[in-house]
């Protein structure tokens, strides 16, 4: 043992050395690199001295008896004490000006870019199996897996992005957005790339008038609440999500401090491809025919700190489902809708209230319907559609702070599907309520815990609930 411990301390001593070796190395380097640049500047200096010192001389030996002057907007004797410099001296200035100017290119455009972002890892404990681990969207059914805990930790959710804005010309000012996450799939410790949001945006602000055109959040139930769960309530009555799209935004003022806008959306219908019996099947698409989406919004005083938001909005579209009996092949068509209202109220500067509610069927790309679209049936290999699912529900949230460097979160939600449109086993309700604590290590760096109980109820036997705690560690940039 005696002899391990100092053969140890001998590694231990040699690496130090060829460390500090290293280190002094590298300071010497930078040290000669200094000492350089140091030694230009004070050339170019003198070169400087020189040229002002000679134009000084020149001023000296000049006649004093001068021509009346015309009026100057200077004192004469400012005129007369500036140097007056040969053509060699300003070529001579010049290169030096030259040198210290960069003439590369800008490494990502001639635009202006911004790069955002966090990075947030998650540690995470539940009572019970959960869809899907990582991020609660539901409780698996209790028959199958009895209080099956689980642990999870994930960097899974860490965002980068870029806001492009380019230049105004013609009233127009252009930009364009680019985000990026990692819950994209792949395994654990090799997650792929997911796209977020990738559009540009034509803006004209006197007119109060924007076209986008690219992929990005829908323009149905705007709102989330603030939570440690990377699905910020989906399937638990918050509805929305992101799609490839081609937007327009209207915004003016009525009377008495009426702000409203007008958003309108043909967006790309994305369906249950996976329920089709015909490979390669997407019934979105298969459809013919875009989603459409709009929503009205009116901001004006109310309580008197800042003004309330209230949004109407609302979606259709249809999807086609094609099914193989034998050589025959039959097409169905269910469509996907919704009604939803929106709420923003600030109370004051430490309180603000947001919710949502929602109706709808067929909303499972939508995040409704707890991940359920339209039922469906097989047998003897012959898939039957039967009807849309329907649903309902809502969240309410409350955001509290901040009070120095803490704030503080809860809010609950709940999603309710027709009994009637699942088969045995489907699920019928998801409810959840959560509390979050934020604390602030310094303006870019947040840890934050949550605590939040589930509640996901099946058609017959199942039922399940789940206490989640979470820890979250966020950097921003």
């Amino acid at each position: 043992m005696k002899h391990c411990n100092l053969l140890i301390i001998t590694l231990l001593l040699v690496f130090a050395g060829f460390c500090n070796a290293d280190n002094a190395a590298n300071l010497a380097e930078e040290n000669a690199k200094l000492k350089k640049r140091v030694d230009n500047l004070e050339k170019e200096l003198a070169d400087l001295k020189k040229i002002v010192y000679r134009q000084a001389d020149i001023a000296q030996k000049q006649p004093q008896s001068q021509p009346e002057p015309k009026p100057q907007t200077k004192p004469e004797s400012q005129l007369s004490d500036m140097p007056q410099l040969s053509n060699s001296d300003l070529q001579k200035i010049y290169e030096m000006i030259e040198k210290k100017t960069d003439k590369k290119k800008p490494v990502w455009s001639n635009l202006d870019i911004q790069i955002y972002g966090y990075i947030k890892a998650d540690a995470s404990y539940d009572t019970s199996r959960t869809n899907s681990g990582n991020y609660v969207i539901w409780v698996d059914r209790e028959n199958v897996r009895t209080n099956d805990s689980e642990f999870n930790i994930t960097a899974n959710e860490t965002r980068l992005g870029m806001k492009i804005t380019g230049p105004k010309e013609n009233r127009v000012k252009t930009g364009g957005r680019i985000e990026i996450d990692f819950y994209g799939g792949g395994a654990e410790n090799k997650a792929k790339l997911q796209l977020r949001h990738a559009y540009l945006k034509l803006d004209w602000p006197e007119e109060r008038f924007s076209i986008i055109a690219g992929q990005t959040s829908d323009v149905i139930s705007p709102l989330n609440p603030y939570t440690l769960n990377y699905t910020v309530l989906w399937d638990v009555g918050n509805i929305g999500y992101r799609r490839p799209q081609l937007r327009l935004t209207k915004s003016f003022t009525c009377k008495n401090n009426l702000d409203v806008k007008l958003d309108a959306a043909l967006t790309r219908t994305i369906g249950d491809d996976e329920l089709s019996s015909v490979a390669g099947q997407k019934s979105g698409e298969d459809s013919g025919f875009p989603t459409f989406q709009g929503r009205v919004g009116f901001t004006f005083p109310a309580l008197g700190y800042k003004p309330t938001t209230v949004g109407f909005s609302g979606h259709w579209g249809k999807e086609e489902y094609d099914a193989v009996s034998g050589t025959t092949a039959k097409s169905e068509e269910f469509e996907t809708w919704s009604f939803n209202v929106d709420l923003t109220q600030p109370v004051n500067k430490y309180l603000t209230v947001k919710g949502e509610f929602f109706t709808g069927a067929n909303l499972d790309t939508f995040f409704g319907g707890i991940g359920q679209g339209v039922r469906s049936t097989t047998a003897a290999g012959v898939t039957t559609y039967l009807e849309e699912i329907d649903s309902k529900g809502g969240w309410i949230a409350v955001s509290l702070g901040p009070w120095d460097k803490w704030r503080f979160n809860v809010g609950a939600g709940t999603d309710q599907v027709d009994n009637s449109d699942v088969n045995a086993g489907g699920r019928t309700l998801n409810q959840a309520v959560f509390g979050n604590v934020i604390y602030s290590v310094n303006k870019n760096t947040e840890i934050g815990f949550e605590i939040s109980q589930w509640r996901t109820e099946y058609k017959g036997t199942g039922d399940a609930s789940n206490t989640r705690a979470q820890t979250s560690f966020i950097y921003k940039f």
